[in-house]
C-alpha cells in the first residue's frame, strides 16, 4: 500500500474500505493480486451492470483496437458513433417512443448534468433549477448546487446558487400533500421563488438511501412541470440502462421527460462514456456551445452498441433482471425481520436494493464484515444508513444467494456489536 500512500492524494475513498490490491475480474467476481476472489455487489457503482469483461463486448472492443480504428474524435463524424445513434435509435428510442436528440456531453456523468442545466438555462431563460432532498447529481459546480449531501456540497468553496430544494418523494413520511410546499411557492408571488426553468429528480436516488420515487409521484411531478412550463430533467445515470428493469427507470411511470442523463453503463464496459438526451424543441444549441476534448471516445461506443443488441433487443433481460430483484428484496426482506429492534427495513426496486438501519452505524459494519467474508458493497445515504446492493445484472441466482448469504452473516455480526448480549 506504500505507493498509493506515498503518491495518491487523500481524497480516495473506496479503497479505505477495501485494502487490497485488486487485479483481475470476470463476470461478478474480482480478484486481488494474491488471487483471492470477491464476489462484487457493486459493479463499479452501477458503471458494470453487465458484468466485468463481459465476453462479447471484450471480443468488440479488441477487434477495433487491433484495426487501428480510431479511438479519439471529439465531435467529428466516426464509424464508431454512426453505429451507436443508429443502434440507440433503434433499440433503445423508437420501442419506447421517445423522439430525442444525442448529445455526447464529455466523459461523465457530471458532464450529462452540466449539459442539461446549461441546455435547461439556455432554453427557458431563467436561471433557477428545483432539485429534490437527498438528491445527487455529480461533484462539479453546477450538478452539485442540486446535490443535497452537506459534505459534499461543503466542498465546492464557493456558493451554490439558483436552486430550490424541495420535498423528496415520502420526506415528509405522508404527512403533507405531495408538491403543496412546490406549488404554494409556485403560486404565490412573494415566495421568493423566481420561476424556475427546469426541475432535476432521479427516480431512484442511489446515493441519497436507494430512496424511491412511487410512480404516481412521478407522474405528479411531471404534471407541475407541465402546468408551470417547467422542464422536467430525470437523472438516470446511475439508475438507468436496466439498473432497475427497464431501460429507463422512469418508464414505471409512463412520462417522457424533457431532458435525460446517462453514464455508467451506457458503454456497457466500464468505459468512460455520457449522454444527455433531450426532445428535439430543445436543441438550440449553438455550435461549439457546450464541448470537451473527451466527449468522442469511440471505444466505449463500440462497447455499448454492442451491448444494446446483445441484452435489449426484446424483453428478456428487462423480465429476468426483474425476476431477480424480487428474489433480492424477498431475501432482504427475511433479513430484516431478523432485526426490528435496530428498525432494519429494505428499500429499493430492480436490482437497486437496499437494506437500512435506524442505528446509522450498522450499515458500515455490515459492508466491512462483508469484505472480510469475500463481498463487495458499499453504504448510501445521509448518515451512510444503508447497506446498497447494486449487483451486475447478469449475475446469476446462484451467485446472488451467495452474496446474501454473506450478507446475512454480516448482518448478523454487526447488529451484534450494536446491540450486545
Amino acid at each position: 500500500m506504500e505507493t498509493f500512500q506515498r503518491l495518491e492524494s487523500e481524497v480516495r475513498g473506496y479503497c479505505r474500505n477495501w485494502p487490497v490490491v485488486f487485479d483481475k475480474a470476470v463476470g461478478s467476481h474480482v480478484y486481488d493480486e494474491t488471487g483471492k476472489p470477491y464476489l462484487d455487489f457493486f459493479a463499479g457503482a452501477g458503471s458494470l451492470n453487465y458484468g466485468h469483461n463481459n465476453p462479447r463486448l471484450k471480443t468488440k472492443l479488441v477487434e477495433y483496437l487491433t484495426d487501428d480504428r480510431i479511438v479519439h474524435s471529439l465531435d467529428a463524424y466516426s464509424v464508431g458513433k454512426r453505429d451507436f445513434l443508429k443502434t440507440f435509435e433503434e433499440i433503445v428510442l423508437k420501442p419506447r417512443g421517445l423522439d430525442y436528440k444525442v448529445q455526447f456531453p464529455g466523459p461523465a456523468g457530471n458532464n450529462a448534468v452540466e449539459a442539461a442545466l446549461k441546455l435547461a438555462r439556455k432554453y427557458t431563460g431563467r436561471e433557477t433549477i428545483i432539485n429534490f432532498t437527498n438528491g445527487f447529481h455529480g461533484m462539479t459546480l453546477g450538478a452539485l448546487a442540486v446535490t443535497g449531501n452537506s459534505m459534499k456540497r461543503g466542498g465546492a468553496g464557493v456558493p451554490l446558487d439558483h436552486v430550490a430544494t424541495m420535498p423528496f418523494d415520502n420526506y415528509l413520511d405522508g404527512q403533507t400533500p405531495d408538491f403543496l410546499w412546490l406549488r404554494t411557492l409556485l403560486e404565490d408571488s412573494g415566495s421568493g421563488l423566481d420561476k424556475p426553468a427546469a426541475v432535476i429528480v432521479e427516480a431512484i436516488q442511489g446515493e441519497g438511501g436507494i430512496n424511491v420515487a412511487s410512480a404516481s409521484w412521478l407522474r405528479g411531478l411531471s404534471e407541475v412541470c407541465r402546468e408551470y412550463d417547467m422542464l422536467m430533467i430525470v437523472d438516470d445515470i446511475q439508475m438507468g440502462c436496466g439498473r432497475t428493469g427497464d431501460f429507463f427507470s422512469f418508464e414505471e411511470a409512463g412520462i417522457t421527460p424533457d431532458i435525460v442523463t446517462l453514464s455508467k453503463s451506457i458503454s456497457g464496459y466500464g468505459l468512460p462514456m455520457a449522454l444527455t438526451l433531450f426532445k428535439r424543441e430543445l436543441d438550440v444549441w449553438e455550435p461549439g456551445e457546450h464541448n470537451g476534448t473527451f466527449r468522442g471516445f469511440n471505444p466505449a461506443m463500440v462497447t455499448g452498441t454492442e451491448a444494446l443488441r446483445q441484452f435489449w433487443t426484446d424483453d428478456t433481460f428487462a423480465s429476468a433482471t426483474k425476476a431477480k430483484g424480487d428474489m433480492v428484496a424477498a431475501r432482504l426482506g427475511e433479513m430484516a425481520a431478523e432485526f426490528p429492534e435496530v428498525g432494519a427495513h429494505v428499500r429499493g426496486r430492480g436490482l437497486a436494493r437496499g437494506l437500512a438501519f435506524e442505528d446509522t452505524g450498522i450499515a458500515k459494519r455490515l459492508a466491512a464484515e462483508s469484505f472480510d467474508r469475500g463481498l463487495l458493497l458499499e453504504t448510501s445515504g445521509p448518515e451512510d444508513e444503508v447497506a446498497k446492493l447494486l449487483p451486475p445484472l447478469t449475475a446469476t441466482e446462484e451467485e446472488l444467494t451467495a452474496g446474501l448469504d454473506i450478507m446475512a452473516d454480516a448482518a448478523r455480526a454487526a447488529v451484534k456489536v450494536a446491540q450486545p448480549a
